[in-house]
């Protein structure tokens, strides 16, 4: 972020006069790129890296201030949030082992990192985007306490004049607003520096603008956000919008974003850049200056450039430009950001091995780039890539199209060996991440794929929350091995270690994906909408996404009780059957607190935070809860505390030890009213269906009714019908002697909450999401409260 003690320049008079020490340190530059006054005969090399910290579950910890404490301030810095650092490398010339001693430096200062972290129970990973991170953890209380930071946020809130507006579309959908820059706090990355004269600084940003499309995407590691899967390398377009100062307008006129791939290749001098800076983005940073450049130059002394400094530093090309003093000689450099942070230091290294080898071997190779290829399709390629990552397909030379694969490896890897060999570094370097780029290829693995292709494994067996923690675990246990990304097997619920964490607050394992309808709705909407979906109760919601009630299926079955005749006519609507609510839950809720009004109620509740509803808790989550922590108990993958805690749990190896024994039942030649009444009378969601002999025949529930119900011609009627019409007879059951675990995976791949148990052709109990919730509640309240 550059220099800390600056300020936001209030006044007009401010404005001057930083306006001026800006223009003057232009003018300075000019002169000095018309003297030669910048360093030539040498090519150096360096890198930033960027990091989250994370508590002992996998979350951010803010905890950067207490940890810098026991680091050197030569190598480590703070970042915008409290959960994130920043180290910065020795710079390297460009020859001999320069690249391996990169990587070696990364893990020293890693190590020196996580040992500071250790101390406060806490760890860093490297990785694009964080996937536990929260939007409560992107408030103002996260921001580092540094003038910069705060002063840069109001200036940008200011100049913006509104919320931050966020829309990113992938598999899922993003769609967010935020009161600050706090968003870009989710953003790490690992930022590559390349040194070059002012001579050869047009025709060598140009080829970092063409590379920068290929490099990206095979080097993908931030697929992820507040739980969404969005784009290969969502930092990409989070940056953008999380920074965007841009106001929303009609008009037709054109505004550059802050953060941008650019808009034109350069012509002649790095000059261009400071100066379309100057031109089309204001100054959001001020500080006092307190040296002439000219005095400097007249001096011999490179001057430090403050203000040119503070602001190119808000101005965030993807390939920026940088001014620096070595040694007390001046000098240029080419920094790429688009490199994610992670996912090992080896395969940043392999990254960058690629770009700094294309830099130099590209130069000779390729042609006068502004004059061989559209500005456009190189833009173009950095966005489908951001997309699409390996995926894509860019526009090359000559109008040729490859995929990104078959242009890396077969046209841009060779061409960045030949690079590497003519700066003289070692072959065994180049081997060495040339072959982990290739073999990265063949694999057709990335960070960002490891990490999608895990998360769609790990939604089948936990919770979101589950799912998110395991990613963060499993990625450090692969970090710490320092094995590259395409060697890593996908992650596992059990990589998140133990299971206490995953079920302490309520958001961990709250349901997110609900359905609402409004008042104005017809209730043979809302019957239908809980068969089509499979759900038990809609929340009802007016215009503007404020919670006005629920209606659940009991309070359809009783419609349905009053309503037996069906009428053409009828145009009931949710308003008339709505109930209020009265309990509700918010994210932090504890899982104990929960437990208790679940048990208690007996329902469902909305998880509510800033008035508005982002989930529900019902005895369903607690049901498939429980079904997890029981299977992974009896199968040894649960933490045990004692001998008496196993003699207790092992009751439950059977299913004759948990079942229902109560079972509310109806005959088949029943008729339909007879079932909805009592499921109505009892509160059950489903009744069991004998003959006269008492032998079990199938089951009636409130799903069948509504079913049948949507099915139902305009002139049947529900009356017309006895239960064995409505029942549902091929159900899976289980036997009295049936392993728990066996059961438990029956109901979950077939899809049911509600298991008969027969001995024989008697019905002798049932397994239902209630046994499972009740037993939830035992398991979670005997454990967490221990």
């Amino acid at each position: 972020m550059g220099n800390l003690n600056v300020t936001n320049p209030h006044d007009s008079e401010q404005l001057r006069i930083f306006m001026k020490a800006l223009l003057s340190d232009l003018q300075a530059f000019e002169l000095m790129l018309q003297r030669d006054m910048f360093e030539t005969g040498i090519r150096r090399i360096g890198a930033e890296q960027e990091l989250f910290i994370v508590d002992s579950a996998g979350r951010p910890a803010r905890l950067a201030t207490q940890i810098l404490k026991d680091l050197p301030e030569s190598h480590f810095t703070t970042e915008l949030a409290l959960f994130n650092l920043e180290f910065n490398l020795d710079p390297y010339e460009f020859t001999g082992k320069c690249l391996s001693q990169m990587e070696t430096q990364i893990n020293t200062l890693l190590t020196q990192v996580r040992e500071a972290a250790q101390q406060y129970d806490s760890d860093v990973v490297m990785i694009g985007i964080l996937p536990t991170i929260r939007k409560s953890d992107l408030e103002l209380n996260s921001m580092t306490p540094k003038p910069r930071y705060f002063a840069l946020n109001d200036a940008m809130r200011a100049l913006r004049g509104s919320d931050y507006e966020f829309r990113i579309n992938g598999i899922d959908e993003f769609v967010s607003k935020h009161k600050s820059i706090m968003l870009e706090a989710c953003n790490t990355s690992f930022q590559i520096h390349y040194q070059v004269t002012p001579q050869e600084f047009p025709n060598l940003y140009n080829l970092a603008q063409l590379i920068t499309a290929p490099l990206l995407a095979i080097s993908t590691n931030s697929p992820l956000l507040l739980g969404h899967r969005l784009w290969q390398e969502t930092r990409i377009a989070l940056f953008q919008q999380s920074i965007d100062t841009r106001k929303v307008s009609s008009q037709i006129r054109e505004h550059l974003p802050r953060v941008s791939f650019g808009s034109q290749w350069l012509e002649h001098s790095v000059l261009e850049l400071f100066q379309e800076a100057i031109a089309h983005f204001r100054v959001l940073l001020g500080l006092e200056v307190d040296s002439d450049p000219f005095e400097c130059l007249e001096k011999g002394i490179p001057p430090k450039f403050d203000a040119l400094q503070i602001h190119n530093g808000t101005v965030y090309r993807w390939n920026r430009p940088c001014y620096g003093i070595l040694n007390d000689i001046a000098h240029l450099r080419i920094e790429n950001r688009i490199l994610p942070s992670g996912p090992t230091p080896l395969d940043e290294m392999a990254s960058s091995a690629l770009f700094f080898g294309l830099m130099e071997g590209g130069a000779a190779h390729y042609p006068i780039i502004k004059e061989a290829m559209d500005f456009d399709d190189a833009k173009s390629n950095f966005s489908k890539v951001a997309r699409q990552g390996m995926d894509a397909h860019v526009q090359w030379f000559d109008n040729k199209v490859y995929s990104v694969n078959d242009l890396v490896s077969q046209e841009l890897i060779p061409l960045a060996r030949e690079g590497l060999e003519k700066q003289g570094v070692a072959a065994e370097d180049i081997t060495r991440y040339m072959d982990v780029l290739s073999e990265r290829i063949e694999a057709r693995q990335t960070g960002a794929s490891w990490l999608l292709g895990s998360i769609n494994h790990l939604r089948k067996h936990g919770t979101k929350d589950q799912a998110l923690r395991s990613l963060v675990a499993a990625t450090l246990e692969r970090q710490r091995t320092g094995k590259p990304v395409h060697t890593w097997e996908r992650a596992r619920i059990r990589d998140v270690g133990g299971w206490r964490q995953n079920f302490t607050y309520v958001e961990q394992f709250m349901t997110t994906n609900f359905v609402t309808v409004h008042p104005e709705e017809l209730v043979d909407l809302i019957a239908n909408l809980l068969d089509w979906q499979d759900i038990r109760q809609v929340y009802v919601e007016d215009n503007y996404g404020h919670l006005q009630g629920v209606i659940s299926y009991r309070d359809i079955l009783q419609w349905l009780g009053r309503y037996m005749e069906r009428k053409q006519a009828r145009l009931e609507s949710a308003n008339e059957i709505v109930r209020p609510i009265f309990h509700m839950m918010a994210p932090n809720t504890p899982t104990l607190d929960a437990i208790s009004l679940i048990r208690d109620k007996d329902c469902s509740f909305p998880v509510m935070n800033e008035g508005h509803m982002v989930g529900t808790v019902s005895a369903l989550e607690l049901s498939r809860i429980a079904a997890q922590l029981l299977e992974d108990y009896l199968i040894g993958n649960v933490e045990t505390a004692s001998v008496t805690e196993l003699a207790y749990w092992e009751r439950y190896r059977k299913v004759l030890g948990w079942m229902e024994t109560k079972i509310q039942s109806i005959q088949q030649d029943e008729p339909v009213h007879r079932a909805i009444q009592l499921m109505s009378d009892h509160k059950s969601r489903a009744l069991a269906v004998t003959n006269e002999e008492g032998h079990f025949q199938g089951a009636i529930s409130y799903r069948t009714l509504l079913h049948k119900y949507g099915q139902m011609g305009a002139h049947e009627t529900l009356s017309q019908w006895v239960v064995k019409d409505v029942m549902f007879s091929e159900m899976p059951t289980a036997t009295p002697e049936l392993d728990t675990v066996k059961a438990i995976q029956k109901m979950r791949q077939q899809g049911v909450v509600w298991l008969p148990v027969v001995d024989g052709s008697q019905l002798v109990g049932v397994l239902s999401e209630h046994t499972l919730s009740a037993l939830a509640a035992t398991f979670l309240e005997h454990h967490l409260a221990a």
